[in-house]
């Protein structure tokens, strides 16, 4: 394997172990509104779920961003020239989420609860469909022209392909926190959690394998058939385990869908980091290298840039692997309603008196 297939990879791992560990965070976003109806501490609770590490796993995107400006920063500049308007959207949703998760109980008053809701269920459902839109229309190829710039605007990524894309990651989110807040929580919220998982089960199934199939056909390859068999496995496992209350199970299930669901991406991508749908030939690879009789242009850093930051990578990725299992480790206890204490925080007045 030479450094830039093996930075492609790691790219990938990165970005889906973003997908697994975020992917959960935006589904408890996206369904507090709808399992903490009707009690404010039927919301804590949920929140609680991720609020000890929805922080740290936004840090793998961070990581997956840097990795690919240094290993491959023709694709980084060349994916910024046509998605900027759309990273933009989902970096306002994530500032947005990440405001209101933390200042939600800054000021104990109901109004104030009611804005950061607000602001968590926009930055959860915002990133969860723009998401997956960028990411189809990335294996879908873009009009990128000879000068490495992507043509057009925001609405030429609203394709039928990216459009169901969109929609499969959206659902398959949901999914995932639903069987994550059933895995976190327990009496009526868990309760809760496994209802809207069973009915999220059925159009999600529907939705991912439509996706994964047109993947598959489309842009696939012979082994990667293999991923969209694990997304598939992974779905059947959730699925029977819902049905059974197996809470570890159902979340293992949703975790083997996402891998699955992202790897299938990055395979079917791969040589392209970046295809164009103007000319084969302007379209960037991991090297360069001469595509179904077409010469395109390599994305990939010089080689002592990509040796440099593998000995960083070796170093450093089995530490940051081993502090975050630890983390999930120490709060991986369940949590009740009951066990939620009093609102606290400055009284709404007295906050803007302060100034606060």
């Amino acid at each position: 394997m030479s450094l830039p297939e093996f930075w492609f990879l790691l790219v990938g791992v990165l970005f889906t172990g973003y997908f697994l560990l975020e992917g959960f965070d935006f589904g408890v976003g996206m369904l507090m509104p709808i399992i903490g109806r009707g009690e404010e501490n039927r919301k804590r609770a949920v929140l609680n779920t991720i609020g000890p590490v929805w922080d740290g796993n936004e840090v793998w995107v961070i990581t997956a961003g840097g990795a690919m400006f240094a290993a491959f920063p023709e694709w980084y500049a060349s994916l910024f020239s046509g998605f900027y308007l759309a990273l933009l959207l989902i970096l306002v949703a994530l500032i947005v989420r990440a405001v209101a998760i933390e200042y939600r109980g800054k000021i104990n008053d109901p109004r104030w609860r009611r804005w950061c809701d607000a602001g968590i269920v926009f930055g959860s459902w915002v990133p969860a469909i723009a998401w997956g839109l960028a990411f189809a229309n990335i294996v879908h190829g873009v009009k990128l022209n000879a000068h490495k710039h992507i043509d057009g605007n925001l609405l030429d990524l609203l394709v039928p392909y990216a459009l169901l894309g969109a929609v499969a990651t959206t659902l398959l989110f949901a999914l995932h926190g639903a069987v994550f807040i059933g895995l976190k929580t327990g009496g009526e919220v868990r309760d809760s959690a496994e209802r809207i998982a069973k009915l999220l089960l059925i159009p999600t199934a529907v939705v991912v394998a439509a996706f994964g199939l047109w993947t598959q056909l489309a842009y696939g390859k012979s082994w990667t058939w293999l991923l969209l068999a694990l997304a598939v496995i992974g779905l059947a496992l959730a699925a029977g385990a819902v049905a059974r209350g197996r809470d570890g199970w159902a979340f293992t299930g949703t975790a083997l869908t996402v891998v699955g669901a992202i790897a299938l991406l990055f395979g079917s991508l791969f040589p392209y980091v970046l295809p164009s749908t103007i000319d084969a030939a302007y379209g960037l690879t991991v090297d360069g290298r001469v595509v179904n009789g077409h010469a395109t242009v390599s994305a990939s850093s010089t080689h002592y840039t990509l040796v440099v930051m593998s000995w960083v990578a070796v170093v450093m990725t089995p530490i940051v692997l081993l502090y975050q299992g630890w983390t999930y480790w120490v709060f991986r206890k369940r949590i009740t309603v009951e066990q939620i204490p009093a609102p606290t925080g400055l009284p709404l007045v007295a906050a803007e008196s302060t100034g606060n």
